[in-house]
């Protein structure tokens, strides 16, 4: 099956935007102030150098991103050339674990800069919050992601420019004097000096230019990959060499490069030359745009990372599922909440530290899977071809080697830690997994009940019709038809007696009346009598037991807001702690066709469960449709089968050869399905409840309380139990998703 895809999105000018002041980070005001320490004004040198070694890594990123146009970057590529391995997965954590610190550390220095303006501001929180705008930026679709960055990096290249323009103007700027004194800009005594300080120089500078990666690891969600990739990924590398090397080139030509060694404001100790008065503040101000631009490239790469990690079955499934926006919602959400914990702890050298470290490990075999890509696939359409190859490859992994060797050794020594911790959860989490699906299932076996609870002999036939059926479809089910006597606690003991021994009678005689059909079916099957203060209470005490696996009950009939809320079946969807169903009979016999409309929720989901468990053992036809908007696209339309199919076979774990998938055009949801049934006869309809059937005026749902009272066939409507947490946090990003498509449909 064809993997759902992310939504091209991003135009050229978002993508160098997202390049370029995504690289363009807080990097660009502390290493200036660092290289000068080390080499003094040859750290012009230093960053050409790092810029022009950084086209050997940016050429091999254009081919190899247009090649495999998908999200994940790195990992993509060695798993490409090397295989779905362990080699893979740790590129691939590598590089999102890389990112995720990053972002973390940037919106700490976000919080720091802004600081400067605002002293009572508390750190971490002002962290935290930023980190928060971003998630919900990058839930809402990349297109906002790519918008935000363009005004953000126009912002930050705006006002480096004016430093730059005025730094060379201004009669107390730029002086070649202060820039080469002596005539040279080579400070140390001796050859071998200088040149392994310049060595060390473009080690630190070198990470500083690798920025354009996230356009490789957005590559699935760029218009026009051939052509905007490669483009996007040389001009922001071009643009962000020429910065690095012009503001170098003013700063330390500005004040004496003894002045500014070691210094964290090299740029505000420039400005302030120059533009007295107003120039620190300008540059603080485009140090929190620059750290802002960080956060917003970081975080977009991390959860691409996760995204594609968990696509490929190596991390929880939940982290590649897809919101409306075609967003990954599951992975940005979890990115988010793991950036502001790190941002929390507040270790900045750690982040650094982490950061760093990994992306040397990412880019080293990311370059020899290019040589390996060239042998296993030289028929491969390459929209851009690297020149000179495979000089460029080598050329890369060798200046990653050369890195590596002047790179401070607490680096590399998290990075390793790192390393070994990622190689052991990948081969621990299968473990894991196969130990919990183990112990799932022998909880499942524990929760052995069908709780059938009536108060008609009519509606029991029907319901214990079905709960056969399910029953067969689970090893050692059996079925327990329940009758609640309402008992007041001020009733006399002698006429409570009476009562009970009246109402066990009528148990014996419903037994009698039931039991043929599970009988038939070889499914266990009693009744059970329980005297409660109300039919609800009766209900939820006999779920104490902890045995029950389903609820399966009889259709209300309509009822008003004031009588609904305390109807016994709606008390019991609110509170009970398991699955729960209603059938609304309608002369339910054979089952033959079932239609499921399939939305991606818990509910419908567990709809599909039990529609395929009834299938299974009626031999019937499954169709499981899904209703889209008559204005979609065709990219629409596909996409959205495609998640249709994703959904059968992510809850079912297979196609079966008696599902059909079906997705129609539909001014709503509840008339595309009552098309469908119009259509074709069905003898059931298996629904999940809507979001609403927390609210007191509706059973299940608006949708789907409409939809059983008007289909011709007998519906059987669920309530998928989940935790509280769990339901409340995917309830948030479903109304933010709609609150935010509501505005978006307002603008003109």
């Amino acid at each position: 099956m064809s993997k759902r895809k992310l939504k091209r999105q991003l135009n050229l000018g978002q993508v160098v935007m997202i390049g370029a002041s995504g690289t363009l980070a807080a990097e660009i005001f502390v290493l200036t102030g660092h290289v000068a320490g080390i080499i003094g004004p040859a750290a012009i040198v230093a960053f050409l150098v790092g810029g022009l070694l950084s086209y050997s890594i940016a050429l091999n990123y254009s081919e190899m991103a247009t090649a495999f146009p998908e999200t994940g970057g790195a990992l993509t590529y060695v798993r490409e050339a090397y295989g779905n391995n362990i080699l893979s997965f740790l590129v691939g954590s590598m590089d999102s674990l890389s990112s995720t610190f990053y972002a973390a550390l940037s919106a700490v220095g976000f919080a720091y800069s802004l600081k400067i303006f605002i002293p009572t501001l508390p750190v971490v929180p002002t962290a935290i919050a930023a980190i928060a705008v971003f998630t919900i930026l990058n839930v809402l679709g990349v297109g906002k992601v790519g918008k935000t960055q363009i005004v953000l990096g126009g912002m930050l290249l705006l006002i480096l420019a004016v430093y730059v323009a005025l730094g060379v103007t201004r009669p107390v700027g730029f002086r070649w004097e202060i820039f080469a004194p002596g005539g040279t800009i080579f400070v140390h005594e001796g050859v071998w000096a200088n040149l392994s300080r310049m060595l060390a120089t473009i080690a630190l500078v070198y990470n500083a230019y690798v920025g354009f990666e996230v356009i490789a690891d957005d590559a699935e969600e760029v218009q026009n990959p051939g052509r905007n990739i490669p483009l996007g990924i040389l001009i922001s590398l071009t643009v962000v060499m020429l910065t690095y090397s012009l503001v170098a080139f003013v700063t330390l030509g500005t004040v004496p490069w003894q002045e500014l060694a070691g210094s964290e404001t090299a740029l505000s100790d420039a400005a302030s030359r120059f533009l007295p008065g107003w120039g620190a503040p300008l540059m603080g101000i485009a140090g929190i745009i620059a750290t802002l631009t960080s956060v917003n490239t970081a975080m977009l790469s991390a959860t691409r990372e996760a995204f594609t990690l968990s696509r490929d079955g190596v991390l929880p499934r939940f982290l590649s599922y897809l919101s409306r926006f075609r967003t990954p919602y599951g992975a940005v959400l979890v990115i988010g909440v793991i950036c502001s914990l790190v941002a929390a702890i507040g270790l900045v050298d750690f982040l650094s530290y982490a950061s760093s470290s990994g992306y040397l490990f990412v880019l080293f075999w990311s370059n020899l899977a290019m040589i390996r890509l060239r042998k296993r696939f030289p028929d491969l359409k390459r929209p851009f071809k690297v020149p000179f190859f495979p000089l460029t490859a080598y050329l890369a992994a060798a200046t990653c080697l050369l890195i590596i060797g002047f790179t401070n050794w607490k680096a590399l020594l998290f990075g390793a830690g790192v390393l070994v911790t990622c190689a052991a959860f990948y081969y621990l989490y299968p473990v894991a997994m196969r130990l919990q699906a183990i112990h799932a299932s022998a909880s499942q076996r524990t929760k052995n009940r069908i709780l059938i609870p009536v108060a008609n002999p009519r509606t029991a036939q029907r319901l214990v019709h079905l709960a056969t059926i399910l029953a067969q479809a689970s090893e050692d089910t059996s079925i327990c038809v329940l009758t609640v006597l309402p008992i007041s606690s001020g009733l006399p003991e002698n006429v409570a007696r009476w009562r009970v021994a009246h109402s066990q009678a009528h148990q014996k005689d419903l037994l009698d009346g039931i039991a043929q059909e599970a009988l038939a079916r070889n499914v266990p099957l009693y009744t059970k009598l329980r005297a409660a203060t109300s039919v609800s209470e009766g209900i939820l005490d006999e779920l104490k037991r902890n045995n029950v696996r389903l609820i399966l009950a009889g259709w209300p009939g309509p009822l008003g807001p004031a009588l609904l809320s305390a109807n016994p079946i709606k008390v019991v969807l609110q509170k009970a702690h398991t699955n729960v169903t209603v059938l609304l009979d309608r002369g339910l016999q054979q089952v033959n066709r079932i239609l499921v409309p399939v939305g991606g929720g818990p509910h419908s989901r567990l709809a599909l469960r039990f529609a395929y468990e009834i299938a299974r053992q009626e031999g019937a036809r499954i169709i499981a449709l899904h209703t889209f908007s008559e204005m979609a696209t065709v990219e629409e339309i596909e996409d959205e089968m495609l998640h249709l199919e994703e959904i059968v076979e992510d809850e079912l774990g297979f196609a079966p050869s008696f599902l059909t998938a079906r997705v129609v055009r539909a001014a709503s949801v509840p008339e595309g399905i009552l098309q469908e049934t119009a259509r074709e006869s069905y003898d059931l309809v298996v629904i999940g409840a809507s979001e609403e059937w927390i609210s007191q005026t509706r059973l299940f749902g608006s949708v789907s309380d409409w939809i059983a009272e008007q289909v011709p066939c007998s519906v059987l409507l669920v309530r998928c139990h989940e935790p509280v947490a769990t339901a409340w946090l995917r309830r948030q990003v479903k109304t933010m998703e709609k609150e935010y498509e509501h505005s978006a449909n307002l603008r003109p």
